[in-house]
């Protein structure tokens, strides 16, 4: 396939074909290649990366924070994130910076939810660390009885199918979504959605302030959404292990999204969590 020329890329992202050149210049993106003439010659993804900038943007990020976060996002990625994934196809939903202790009030509400009244979920969950996961396996064990599928990440050892509970999926070291937290919900009659995200080297994990970490967070019960980053998920499971990726793949393949009206879920959800930050604080 040919290659675009700068002006189909301004005209495809909506971006001056001035600033696309400056953003080359001062920041090393993008990267196009050059004709024998010397003209730039842009690629598919380029635009795709450029246009997840532009939501980026409209979120608030600096320049270089978009470019950075794009650049995450995306199933070529060698760092990929579910975050970056869906944050950068919602550009209207804003982020909230949350406490950890926030976080585990939130995604507590979401999982006993999945207990009380999901059917045949596909659950994700995303830890950052093993021990963080141990802490609320029995929980996620029990999710995975109800489950069509079940899969947690955090920096495992080896990858392991446990009978009765989740696959577990190991984080590289340099993955994204290491420094990253999820509780991911695709049922029927259930859909939920919380994902987080924190900025490397500035807390560490299981520090003595470990409740008081923040995260950049965004959660929601939109099927559409939900499915988007249970999809995403999916694929990075499937790295790990392309017999995984299949099996869930033929699981979220033309499943149907969930079709109650969003306030009841809404409410239920949001009265739980209510209760879990209350308690908590």
């Amino acid at each position: 396939m040919s290659g675009l020329a700068i002006k189909d890329v301004a005209e495809q992202t909506g971006i001056a074909a001035g600033t696309i050149r400056m953003w080359e210049q001062r920041f090393g993106f993008p990267e196009p290649s050059r004709t024998a003439s010397g003209y730039r010659q842009y690629s598919e993804e380029d635009v795709e990366t450029l246009r997840r900038v532009v939501a980026y943007r409209h979120r608030g990020l600096s320049v270089p924070a978009a470019i950075e976060r794009a650049r995450e996002t995306g199933s070529t990625t060698d760092r990929p994130s579910i975050y970056a994934a869906v944050a950068a196809s919602e550009p209207n939903v804003r982020p909230q910076v949350l406490r950890k202790s926030t976080l585990i009030a939130l995604s507590r509400a979401i999982e006993h939810e999945v207990i009380a009244r999901a059917a045949a979920p596909v659950v994700f969950g995303a830890f950052q660390r093993d021990p963080f996961y141990r802490e609320v396996e029995p929980r996620y064990r029990r999710m995975a009885q109800l489950a069509d599928a079940s899969v947690v990440f955090a920096d495992f050892d080896e990858l392991r199918r446990p009978p009765g509970g989740p696959v577990e999926v190991p984080i590289a070291p340099a993955d994204a979504l290491g420094n990253e937290w999820a509780v991911i919900v695709d049922a029927p009659g259930y859909a939920a959605c919380l994902l987080a995200w924190e900025q490397p080297g500035v807390t560490e994990p299981g520090d003595d302030d470990d409740l008081q970490r923040r995260f950049e967070c965004l959660w929601t019960i939109d099927p559409g959404t939900t499915r988007r980053a249970a999809l995403v998920a999916a694929r990075l499971a499937g790295r790990a292990d392309a017999a995984l990726g299949e099996e869930l793949d033929a699981v979220l393949r033309d499943r149907p999204m969930a079709v109650e009206e969003p306030a009841p879920a809404l409410t239920a959800l949001t009265n739980r969590a209510l209760a879990y930050v209350d308690a908590a604080a």
